[in-house]
């Protein structure tokens, strides 16, 4: 017997204090960095956007993924490509996961 399962996650992440440090003009490498974190972990990005200030996420997760250690490994790693590639001057100290839904 096999199951089918599919959550369907809607994640928020924004800069601290919600300071507009996310350059328009780099978004776009933004967002393609953390759409290789997400395929890496072989699930699925429905669709990646935001604004100066925060940033949305809607995806799918593999059951065997636990949520929180997918928003952390996102948090992590993108954070610390931030700061290498240092294509936002202005970013502040940390992201920060701004909260989310889950849809079954």
């Amino acid at each position: 017997m096999s199951t089918y399962t599919q959550l369907l996650y809607h994640i928020i992440f924004s800069t601290m204090n919600r300071k507009c440090s996310l350059l328009e003009k780099r978004q776009e490498d933004l967002f393609k960095y953390i759409w290789g974190i997400i395929r890496n972990k072989k699930c699925h990005l429905y669709r990646i956007n935001g604004m100066e200030d925060h940033i949305h996420i809607a995806t799918d997760i593999r059951p065997a993924i636990a949520l929180s250690d997918f928003v952390k490994d996102i948090k992590v790693a993108s954070h610390d490509w931030i700061k290498r590639e240092k294509i936002f001057p202005y970013f502040p100290a940390r992201l920060c996961h701004s909260g989310g839904e889950a849809w079954q």
